[in-house]
């Protein structure tokens, strides 16, 4: 029975395809239970190596059958038939971090900021559980009709095993991409699983707020030799905050990199968004509606606002010039950094971002 007879009988109308790794497939499909267009991965084990289908496979499913996140792809149901498997998750239509960061040749950082603490939820809340994913790459985070984070791809991903004493085992299985691997990793030195998170997250952040990667990965020994040298070249623009903040996510010394809960608590991850959305004149619940009016008018998208909120935030904007002091969170120092208007020329071209 092919995908779509298969889909058809558990009340799913196939569509056309979203892209495929080495050993799965995903397409969209509508589902007529949510009345809504969802994504399916679908995994043939005929066509799979033995190790994936024994140890990686059964991992995933067994994770996503558990985890529950907003910032993570919600999964609506997982089934098996005629040798494949079908995983039914929500779709994300404004699909992944790399290409939109490509798109627009990185990104503000009022604008990663908030992606990237939506990110950093999603991976503290899978380590509270010791679960790891070992894949974290801007290709695997995904966005939504709102411009959320979703992180997806649990394929390398891992429950933590703790010794008699309660300390995490080490893991020793290589997994994801170079790019984005730890050098304890690519040393294929047992390794803290929960670290080498860290790690790749660092080289995400890196990858959000510059448009290319820290480190070439063409040559893996060189590549290798600056990062055990902690040499991390970053564009001017940035600011020390983030600059630290990737510094120190980028530690090659496992015992001083940051672990989830210092990155959260960083300076830079905090920010002042928040604080000024709430000591503004705008309700605190617009937020989303705030930020996707900055991304509309940034990038050019269609968002759908509140009639309301869309006519304030627009006579906002095009008062901003006049608006004093620091009561309205669109006043026109704060209106520019969030918009990067000023910025935008001075960032760094895209170059080989894998």
């Amino acid at each position: 029975m092919d995908d779509a007879a298969v889909l058809k009988k558990k009340g799913y109308i196939l569509g056309g395809s979203l892209g495929e790794s080495s050993f799965a497939k995903v397409k969209s499909a509508y589902s007529e239970r949510l009345k809504s267009q969802v994504a399916v991965k679908i995994t043939d084990r005929r066509n799979v190596p033995t190790e994936f289908l024994e140890k990686f496979l059964p991992r995933e499913l067994e994770i996503l059958s558990t985890v529950d996140h907003c910032s993570i792809v919600k999964i609506y149901e997982i089934f098996e038939t005629s040798g494949k498997v079908y995983i039914v998750m929500e779709l994300c239509v404004q699909g992944d971090l790399l290409e939109f960061i490509k798109s627009n040749r990185g990104l503000p950082e009022e604008v990663a900021r908030r992606m990237f603490r939506q990110l950093c939820c999603a991976v503290k809340y899978c380590h509270d559980l010791d679960v790891v994913h070992r894949d974290l790459k801007c290709d695997n985070v995904l966005l939504d009709k709102d411009m959320n984070v979703k992180l997806s791809d649990f394929g390398f991903s891992k429950r933590c095993y703790r010794d008699g004493d309660g300390h995490i085992v080490p893991s020793q299985t290589f997994c994801g991409s170079a790019a984005y691997a730890a050098p304890e990793v690519i040393l294929g030195i047992p390794y803290h699983p929960k670290v080498y998170d860290m790690w790749s997250l660092g080289v995400v952040l890196y990858v959000m707020v510059s448009g290319y990667m820290p480190y070439d990965d063409s040559n893996v020994k060189r590549m290798l030799r600056l990062q055990q040298e902690h040499r991390v070249i970053f564009p001017e623009t940035l600011s020390i905050e983030c600059k630290d903040l990737i510094f120190r996510m980028l530690q090659p010394d496992v015992a001083h990199r940051l672990q989830i809960e210092e990155v959260l608590n960083h300076p830079w991850v905090q920010g002042k968004y928040l604080e000024v959305v709430q000591s503004s004149r705008l309700p605190v619940e617009w937020e989303s509606g705030i930020y996707l009016f900055v991304l509309g008018i940034m990038y050019g998208l269609e968002v759908k606002l509140p009639e309301n909120l869309e006519t304030k935030l627009r006579r906002l904007w095009e008062t901003s010039g006049r608006v004093g002091g620091g009561a309205a969170l669109l006043n026109a120092s704060l209106l520019r950094n969030l918009l990067g208007k000023e910025n935008m020329s001075g960032h760094v071209p895209w170059n080989n971002v894998e």
